[in-house]
């Protein structure tokens, strides 16, 4: 049976209680504080505005944390990702979600925080919105970063940089902003086996689902209660399917 932990707090109050060089893969995707280059920006439009189409017939919950300017989101991005370096192994990687606007910054955190920089994987998403006179939205990325060297010879893959996966629909769709368990089953290839995953913005626990049935014990945080309950409820239940299958 594989272990898990879904911490319910701030991360940046949970992370320092982590033990030191115990993690080997932090995957990871933050508020993006996307379109918050303005005061009105930051205060008027709720996640669900920003993130969810017009005709939407879910009611799915908003989540707090993504009002910030760019500015702050740099320094405070880069602290969570300091604490993740230290509570991570030498090697372990970092694997961060950005969409087009928070690129520069979301580099500029994972550089500050101590991680070595090596590349940006495309998430290509078939299902996304479309733009007038211009091209598609259908695009988001994962920023790869590194605690120093990597030791191929624990983990020797060959993975590829570009993924396709649509976001759940209906009833599989528990998060504003969740991301396809397919594309995270793809992504956790990245970490050694047996390795322990980290996500400190669990949201409704995809990344642990998929680190559950690659078989590594996986931490997360939420800062929602309302989310970090339904992540529980999915860990549980697919704990229960790796026992039963």
């Amino acid at each position: 049976m594989t272990a898990w932990t879904v911490h319910h707090g701030d991360a940046l109050t949970i992370l320092p209680t982590l033990p030191a060089a115990n993690i080997d893969l932090v995957l990871t995707d933050p508020p993006y504080n996307s379109g918050g280059r303005t005061q009105s920006d930051r205060t008027k439009p709720t996640t669900r505005g920003k993130y969810v189409s017009g005709d939407a017939a879910h009611q799915l919950r908003d989540f707090v944390g993504d009002n910030r300017d760019q500015r702050s989101y740099t320094a405070w991005l880069s602290l969570v990702l300091a604490e993740g370096l230290r509570a991570s192994r030498p090697g372990a990687s970092l694997l961060v979600f950005s969409d087009w606007r928070q690129l520069p910054a979301t580099s500029d955190a994972l550089q500050a925080g101590g991680w070595l920089w090596r590349g940006i994987i495309c998430w290509h998403k078939p299902l996304s919105r479309p733009r007038v006179g211009g091209f598609k939205a259908d695009c988001e990325f994962l920023l790869w970063g590194s605690n120093g060297p990597i030791d191929a010879t624990r983990n020797p893959v060959y993975l590829p940089g570009l993924y396709s996966a649509s976001q759940p629909r209906g009833k599989g769709r528990q998060h504003i902003t969740q991301k396809p368990v397919s594309l995270l089953a793809d992504l956790v290839k990245v970490c050694p086996p047996g390795g322990t995953i980290l996500d400190p913005f669990a949201g409704s626990g995809s990344t642990g689902v998929a680190a559950i049935a690659a078989g590594h014990p996986f931490v997360g945080i939420e800062a929602s209660d309302h989310y970090a309950r339904i992540a529980r409820q999915r860990l549980t239940d697919a704990t229960h399917q790796q026992v039963s299958g």
